[in-house]
């Protein structure tokens, strides 16, 4: 609290009954000069009449909805075993557990706890789908441990988790009045009324790169084919089935976007024919004519405005960073995301290289969600260096 205060942060400390064990709340209340949150429905703190306390309030009500509206960021330091199992199920007994999901600010979680608690599979699970719902976890760190073991479990020293807040709450505003298309899911080609050509891919990585663009409050505008998903709110959305139809609606989209995400995987192929009824089984082979469809993204290379950042995927089984390299030269594309299938087909978690213009940089595995950060970081940073020259230019056509 003292590290954030000290930088300019106000800060409101919310305490469960376990915390409540440790350090007394008026001590927090005191030392932060808000009130302490240790109920769901507002202020109860002991030394303090109802209306010292509202007198002291920083804004509004002090309640969890309140807080979770109001907040940048929410950091749980320390965070037991217990209270991330709780995050991950949506359960919310507490003021805490309600603020985490009701707020729609970065979180930040710090867990500290035993060795063997640490290591344990269920823990290890939560904290797999607490960052692909994109949490920050800082730490543990390793070193002595109260129950006299030593190993992974410590809390995670103050600087490592006031940097991460910084960071949290810069990555949160640094895509305002930013416009960002993305094309995500797959596309379908129909055979005949029951059949179509597709592949496997379930538009994660498309709706992670949407989820991580919109917290960080970017106007997002999605093109959207047939996903194992479902798309997040406040976005609009585009529904297409069709190589041909997901083409045309990026190409409508694609003059008024600043920053524009191809993730969708898109047939590369169509069948010349379709047929009015249902292909029926015979006792010989049947032969398929396909022709090919719009290379989506070289066309969305072709149109691209100069201040414009245009961001590509590709799949590729073999030689995968030369293919890359070619792939966005060919297509005029600022940065292809370089997967293989074994590393992201049906999987939450993904294993990249970002191919850019300069040198490649490989990412370990990671859930999507921290994936669509990473590109989003890069896509951002090109950007920036893009824009100033636009407007320049704008500027020089101005005066003329």
């Amino acid at each position: 609290m003292r590290w954030l205060a000290a930088r300019g942060a106000s800060v409101v400390v919310v305490m469960t009954s376990s915390a409540a064990e440790f350090v007394s709340p008026l001590t927090f209340e005191t030392l932060s000069g808000n009130p302490v949150v240790t109920g769901m429905w507002g202020s109860q703190n002991p030394g303090f009449s109802v209306a010292e306390s509202a007198a002291r309030k920083m804004r509004g009500r002090v309640e969890h909805v309140d807080v979770a509206e109001a907040a940048d960021a929410l950091v749980i330091a320390p965070a037991s075993a217990n209270l991330m199992a709780r995050l991950v199920h949506g359960e919310a007994p507490d003021s805490l557990t309600a603020i985490a999901l009701a707020t729609p600010a970065p979180l930040i979680v710090c867990p500290a706890m035993d060795l063997e608690m640490w290591r344990h599979p269920a823990t290890q699970e939560n904290v797999r789908v607490l960052r692909s719902r994109g949490a920050n976890i800082v730490g543990p760190e390793s070193g002595p441990l109260a129950s006299g073991l030593s190993g992974p479990g410590r809390l995670a020293s103050i600087d490592a988790i006031g940097g991460a807040v910084v960071a949290a709450v810069s990555r949160r505003q640094s895509l305002e009045g930013v416009r960002v298309l993305v094309g995500a899911g797959r596309t379908e080609e129909a055979l005949d009324p029951v059949r179509v050509l597709t592949n496997r891919s379930s538009g994660r990585m498309g709706l992670a790169l949407v989820e991580a663009a919109r917290a960080r409050g970017a106007e997002v505008t999605l093109v959207l084919g047939p996903a194992a998903v479902d798309p997040p709110n406040a976005v609009h959305v585009v529904r297409v089935t069709t190589a041909t139809e997901m083409d045309r609606a990026m190409r409508a989209l694609v003059t008024e976007a600043d920053v524009v995400l191809m993730a969708a995987a898109v047939s590369d192929y169509r069948p010349a024919r379709v047929a009015r009824q249902k292909i029926k089984r015979d006792e010989g082979p049947l032969h398929l004519e396909l022709v090919p469809n719009p290379d989506i993204l070289a066309g969305l290379g072709e149109v691209r405005r100069e201040n414009q950042v245009l961001v590509g995927f590709a799949l590729e089984t073999s030689d995968g960073v030369r293919r890359a390299r070619e792939k966005r030269s060919r297509k005029g594309v600022d940065l292809i995301v370089l997967n293989a299938p074994a590393d992201s087909l049906g999987k939450e978690t993904n294993k990249v290289t970002l191919v850019g213009p300069r040198a490649a940089l490989a990412l370990p595995e990671m859930s999507k969600r921290e994936v669509a950060e990473h590109v989003l970081d890069h896509a951002l940073e090109l950007w920036r260096q893009r824009a100033p020259r636009a407007r320049r230019a704008a500027s020089r056509k101005g005066s003329r």
